[in-house]
């Protein structure tokens, strides 16, 4: 299987995506690996998800310690110091970058800063694969649908990010540089979905953007599914996306409020937001193919994209505004997924927890 005897780094390890990765892969569902290293610069969250993994096993001192001897491995450092890099690469197989300041207003007051995240942690993965020869056979760059089109800071420097390691494959090309690229994630704690659940519950008002406001849905195990899916098959240079619905923020509102006799107040677009996301641009619709449950974007770069037999999947770009799921729908998605108030959730540093 994939990930049998492999070393598998995950840089931002400690993040929504990574914790729920790094437990689909210690499942075995993948196959079973020698070695999963979490690699982010965050000691409190790496320790509290060293001991969520082996305290209910083993003594809190074991839990600590022997940390180079077990399967999972955790690395302090960042993705901005080369030397940090070199040393959580060298012996991994595949890498998955998850490393990333994503929050949007954050980003638009600090762009510098998350330029140095997003943009030179991605160059310092390619220039130590490229500068050391480590025999690194994929590289997985997790993207947003805010680098498609981009008009805040956050989407522009992941945009720069899957340029980055899109044009790695030509200098590098013993090693395969995909991508992944996927919108809202269900109930992470920068998502809309925690926030109307904190507003019911004290009464109210539920604040929206635009009622008409769309975004992309989908669960964190379908995140998880789009990695899986681009580390089997996708070709040097794709960016796999999910094939999602998605919904009004209305309709999000509505169906979380139900019954219950509490105002929705319209607060109006803030700054960076768009009306719909875009998950493939009209340009990209032109180099987009269907696999599976996925659109594969080819890249533009000829000496990547080599001749292709398959045909374009889309006519033209892929937005929120597309397929936009009723409120019935709605409703039926959030209860699918065990969101609507009164469900037994928490959250924990951007994780759905049961």
């Amino acid at each position: 299987m994939l990930l049998d005897r492999k070393t598998l780094l995950i840089t931002g390890g400690t993040g929504s995506l990574g914790k729920v990765l790094v437990r689909r892969v210690l499942s075995g569902e993948m196959g079973a690996p020698k070695k999963v290293i979490v690699f982010s610069r965050d000691e409190a969250k790496q320790h509290a998800m060293r001991l969520s993994y082996l305290h209910m096993k083993v003594s809190t001192d074991e839990a600590i310690y022997k940390n180079f001897l077990k399967v999972l491995e955790f690395r302090i450092g960042d993705v901005r110091d080369y030397a940090a890099v070199c040393s959580a690469v060298k012996s991994a197989n595949i890498v998955v970058n998850a490393a990333a300041l994503k929050q949007v207003p954050s980003c638009e007051y600090f762009p510098a800063e998350a330029m140095l995240t997003n943009c030179m942690g991605a160059a310092n993965i390619v220039r130590a694969i490229g500068e050391n020869s480590y025999p690194v056979s994929t590289v997985v760059a997790v993207s947003t649908d805010k680098a498609c089109k981009p008009v805040n800071v956050m989407g522009m420097t992941k945009a720069l990010q899957e340029r980055i390691f899109i044009a790695a494959n030509i200098l590098n090309s013993k090693t395969r540089f995909i991508g992944v690229r996927y919108g809202n994630v269900l109930a992470s704690r920068g998502s809309v979905i925690p926030l109307f659940h904190e507003q019911i519950s004290n009464g109210g008002p539920v604040t929206i953007t635009v009622p008409a406001m769309t975004r992309f849905l989908l669960s964190l195990d379908r995140a998880v599914d789009t990695v899986f899916a681009a580390l089997k098959t996708a070709l040097p240079g794709e960016i796999y996306v999910p094939n999602v619905a998605s919904a009004t923020v209305i309709n999000l509102a509505r169906a979380l409020i139900g019954k219950r006799k509490i105002k929705i107040k319209t607060v109006g677009i803030r700054p960076g937001e768009k009306m719909h996301e875009v998950m493939v641009s009209d340009e990209e619709a032109n180099h987009c193919v269907k696999r599976g449950e996925f659109y594969a974007i080819k890249s533009m770069l000829p000496e990547i994209a080599g001749a292709s037999t398959e045909r374009n999947a889309l006519t033209g770009e892929f937005s929120s505004a597309h397929r936009i799921l009723d409120y019935p729908q709605t409703v039926a998605l959030l209860e699918r997924h065990h969101l609507m108030p009164g469900d037994t959730v928490k959250w924990d540093d951007g994780e759905l927890l049961r």
